[in-house]
Parts: C-alpha cells; structure tokens; sequence
C-alpha cells in the first residue's frame, strides 16, 4: 500500500511540475518569444492619425526592420523606455530599421490630439506615432499591456514581442538589438 501512495504522489508531483512548465513557457513565448504571424495591416489611415508622417501602409515599410511601440503618454513605463527608443534610432539611422509608435489610451484625457501632439514635442518623439484611440489596432495585434514592442521583420513578420519598460543596456534591451541586428543583415525572403 505504502508503494503504491509514492507513486501516486510521485504522479502528481509530476503532473503539477508539467503544468508550471507549460505555463511558464506560454509566458515565456507571449511576452518574450519568436513569432511568425504576419503583422496586420495598420488601422488607420487618414491623415489626423498619424503624426510625425503621412500614413503609412504595412507596403511602406516592405524591406525594413520595424519596432511597435504601444504607449500612452501618462504611462510612465513608456516614458522610461524612450531612452533605449531614441538610441535605436540614433544606431540604426541610415539602415532599413524604422521606430514606429502606436499610442493607444489608457485614460480619456490621453484621448486628446493636442495633449498627444504636446507631449510629443516635450518628450522629443520625431519617430511616426498613429493614433490609435478605438483601440483597433491595439486588438488587431492583440496587444494586453503598456508599453509593448513588437519586433517585425523584413517580410512583415513577428519576430518578437516584449510587455514592460525596457532600460538602455539592460538584458531585454541587447537580446532585441541582437535580434536586430540579426534581421537587418538577412536578406528579404
């Protein structure tokens, strides 16, 4: 009898064990993993929903190696991880590397065009920022937190995604310049 309650336990152990397992590396995947969907087209195309460029189109972009940035621009996770944005930028000027932000609000007051366009010009973004205040694009990406990053490479492809502020030289931040660096220097497939 006592044999057979060890191995029981044992079986449950193992399966609890399994459980945390799979768990951890469906978070794991979801906010730090490869992916291969195809990036959706962007929601919005008019005019007032673009600053800093004219609209752009998933076709503008063929060829370069882009970076989402959701944020809003009261959270200060965002704000925190401009730093490591405008040094991306400054290193890969000149490359087919393109920053593009994608403000979706978290509060009604951020819903305001002139407080975005203000705070754009106090926080010095010069990178293109779509508005995305019915959160369609949000939804369509199946983004869940501020801020997020989606990696997307030179076909279109989601090759990586992040939740939470990134610091310049912290680990996140080289693991995404590696992968950079890596999709810049592969030719379009």
């Amino acid at each position: 009898m006592g044999v057979h309650r060890i191995a029981v336990t044992d079986h449950r152990r193992a399966v609890i064990l399994l459980c945390i397992l799979l768990f951890a590396a469906t978070f794991w995947t979801s906010t730090h993993g490869a992916q291969t969907a195809q990036v959706p087209e962007f929601t919005h195309s008019d005019e007032a929903s673009w600053i800093n460029s004219p609209p752009l189109a998933l076709k503008d972009l063929q060829g370069r190696v882009v970076l989402l940035d959701f944020w809003t621009f009261d959270c200060w996770n965002c704000q925190r991880s401009l730093p490591w944005l405008k040094s991306l930028e400054k290193k890969y000027r000149g490359r087919p590397f393109q920053v593009i932000g994608v403000h979706t609000p978290e509060f009604p007051h951020e819903r305001s065009r002139g407080r975005l366009l203000d705070r754009i010009k106090l926080l010095n973004i010069e990178h293109p920022v779509m508005v995305d205040n019915d959160f369609s694009y949000w939804n369509a990406v199946g983004t869940h937190g501020w801020p997020s990053f989606y990696l997307i490479d030179k076909t279109g492809q989601v090759r990586e995604t992040h939740v939470g502020e990134i610091h310049l030289d912290d680990k996140t931040a080289q693991q995404i310049e590696t992968m950079i660096d890596t999709l810049l220097a592969t030719e379009n497939r």
